[in-house]
């Protein structure tokens, strides 16, 4: 067996891919901040779109009713007993629970990202980013969402259907694209005082925040992140892009947090959509233990050494074929550190390199050495569509691709078949059926769901959609 695994590993690396990056392109499209507008062009654009067709949850009340436990069944899960006209299609996943953005506190709708935190004891609660603040509600045993309250956006802002959020600990980081909102640091044991049968709770965002950061030029960010390890926070893709950290990474140190404090930015490579950061225990010896990032950089990725704060420095920066928009990723095993997964959120529209077909491609690299990644295959989704978040829990990547929902990847096989070619769904919902007659079962548009997250020890997955509201879910056959 180690024969053969040693054979199919080599034979993904002669077939690996170092590509540089196309410096006049860069320039002309990315550096430049073309192509970052227009993907926000084209989110408004749908936007504008949808809420002219009246699907958008608003104001004027619940435009989703409160779905219960639905079993997956026949590829489709029925909430209501013979009424087929309100069913998702599914597989080896049922659906727990849904609540609309209005039942769940909002006035304005527009779900984006989504985290979830578990208490010392063991209590689960998600947290709904929403285009006016975010929105706290507990995970039940069975698995229904009980709505405890809200921190609303900072004080004198407009809603904005970009907010990020990330846990640190047992605190809540929040940034939005919205001029002047910056971050907020929020202790989330607050939420444990609530008594839900006494009713909800709105903290404010002037006097429960324990600290908020704004040493940005236009106050506005695209990205939080965090890593527990050093207790630091990062904001990446601050505005505007000329401004002295190019829009690059913020370090922001939580050592205490009503004290957030900002050691400075690594601005070289510029603007940063996304990045993860860790502790390297990888392969690479001559960087174990230090304080690695892997940057998502909108046509690259791109890896850091931020150990030193006052002198972070660039280890390498490599494209791959078809890059359009680098948009997210995660390494498959933080103790080892030997791969990683990418998603672009543009080339299935652009319809470039291995996307060209819409269908979501998902890159796999080899980052055994830092300084020389190299991108060795992929793998691509069965349903035409947009990918754009996900996350590594043990074997499995749990993706989220817009129109189609949650995808549940088996991605064990890569590190002895890193072309991709062992890569397998096991488990999917969707929860926007407007698409599923479409050709290739979904459409190539910024619709449905933002984000998911399948960190909680019950194995349920909390998803966020732009225009319904909150899902619970969870796989039927337990996964090894």
């Amino acid at each position: 067996m180690k024969f053969y695994t040693a054979i199919a590993a080599l034979a993904a690396a002669g077939s690996a891919k170092e590509i540089p990056r196309d410096a006049a392109r860069h320039a002309e499209l990315y550096e430049s901040g073309v192509m970052h507008e227009k993907i926000m062009a084209a989110k408004a654009a749908q936007l504008s779109h949808d809420e002219q067709m009246g699907v958008m949850n608003a104001a004027e009340g619940p435009l989703y009713p409160e779905l219960p436990f639905a079993q997956c069944k026949d590829g489709y899960a029925t909430p209501f007993r013979g009424n087929t006209n309100i069913r998702f299609k599914c597989n080896n996943m049922n659906m727990h629970h849904f609540l609309s953005h209005t039942d769940l506190g909002s006035v304005s709708g527009l779900g984006s990202s989504s985290w979830g935190w578990v208490s010392d004891d063991g209590r689960e609660f998600a947290i709904i980013a929403q285009g006016d603040g975010a929105a706290f509600a507990e995970i039940t045993t069975a698995g229904q969402l009980r709505y405890l309250g809200r921190l609303p956006q900072t004080t004198g802002v407009n809603p904005s259907r970009w907010r990020e959020l990330r846990t640190l600990n047992n605190y809540l980081v929040v940034g939005s694209e919205e001029p002047g909102h910056g971050v907020q640091f929020f202790d989330l044991k607050k939420l444990l005082d609530i008594d839900y049968k006494k009713g909800t709770k709105t903290f404010s965002p002037d006097t429960d925040l324990t600290d908020w950061w704004n040493d940005l030029p236009l106050g506005r960010v695209h990205n939080v992140l965090t890593n527990p390890e050093t207790n630091f926070a990062y904001v990446v893709g601050a505005q505007p892009r000329n401004d002295t950290c190019r829009s690059g990474i913020h370090m922001l140190d939580m050592s205490d947090p009503s004290n957030v404090k900002s050691p400075g930015c690594a601005s070289k490579d510029g603007y940063v959509h996304d990045a993860q950061c860790l502790i390297y225990r990888g392969p690479h010896t001559k960087y174990l233990g230090r304080e690695i990032c892997y940057g998502y950089n909108e046509d690259a990725l791109t890896i850091y050494d931020l150990t030193d704060k006052a002198f972070p420095e660039i280890i390498s920066i490599t494209s791959y074929e078809g890059a359009s928009y680098t948009h997210q990723g995660w390494v498959l095993n933080t103790d080892y550190q030997e791969y990683l997964i990418m998603d672009d959120e543009l080339d299935e529209q652009e319809k470039r390199g291995p996307a060209a077909n819409g269908r979501p491609t998902t890159f796999i690299w080899d980052i055994r050495n830092l300084e020389r990644p190299k991108q060795t295959g992929y793998y691509q989704g069965p349903r035409t569509v947009i990918d754009h978040n996900q996350y590594v829990y043990g074997k499995y990547a749990y993706q989220s691709n817009y129109g189609a929902g949650v995808s549940v990847l088996d991605i064990s096989s890569i590190p002895s078949d890193p072309t991709g070619r062992g890569v397998r769904e096991v488990a999917m919902f969707d929860v926007y059926p407007e698409d599923d007659n479409m050709e290739g079962g979904g459409s190539v548009a910024f619709v449905g769901t933002w984000s998911s997250y399948a960190g909680f020890p019950s194995g349920f997955i909390l998803i966020n959609t732009i225009e319904r509201g909150a899902w619970i879910v969870k796989v039927q056959k337990e996964l090894a």
